[in-house]
């Protein structure tokens, strides 16, 4: 293998693409899902609309994450940015406005390559370039409980956050907060 973990650039763009496609059995969210004002409806959105919000952000030079590959094949997706920019997450977490707090919201890793480490290996690769940016601070927002499926895990497993330094900021039993001081 030949990981490499990059910025999200117009360049980019149809990797992007490329990784969030049916081919992957991934081709519906598109990362929209903090984008969209609530959950109301998030079920019944179609592939389009969640692609016209992706488009949307990219037309507005809104490049939120970091794309993994191997070699050229782009196999993983880690979205990253300044926290208050998603007012669901704010509304959701019940978080106070800090213009200053990024957030590392969603993971997506092709199968094939899921339970070796590159997960977690993506995140430090992320919070080096976050940290090379001037970013102070970050959270992260995964799920617990055993009820959640793999798939339910788009936030990243809890144990992503607590291998790579995050600290239990709000304990639930289902939606905890971590935060890092970069």
């Amino acid at each position: 293998m030949e990981i490499k973990v990059c910025p999200l650039t117009a360049e980019l763009q149809d990797d992007f693409y490329r990784l969030h496609s049916k081919e992957n059995d991934h081709g519906w969210c598109f990362c929209a899902a903090w984008w969209v004002p609530t959950w109301e409806g998030w079920s019944l959105r179609t592939e389009e609309e969640n692609r016209a919000i992706r488009d949307q952000l990219f037309s507005s030079g809104q490049y939120d994450g970091y794309l993994m590959y191997d070699g050229d094949r782009p196999i993983g997706w880690c979205q990253a940015g300044p926290r208050d920019r998603l007012r669901k997450l704010i509304d959701e977490y019940r978080l106070p406005g800090d213009p200053t707090a990024w957030a590392i919201t969603c993971f997506f890793i092709l199968p094939e390559y899921r339970e070796i480490g590159l997960g977690q290996h993506m995140l430090r690769e992320v919070l080096e370039d976050l940290r090379k940016k001037g970013v102070k601070y970050v959270q992260g927002f995964p799920r617990r409980g055993k009820h959640f499926k793999v798939d339910d895990l788009w936030t990243g497993p809890e144990t992503f956050f607590q291998n790579t330094g995050f600290d239990l900021e709000r304990d639930d039993p289902n939606y905890p907060v971590y935060g890092l001081e970069l």
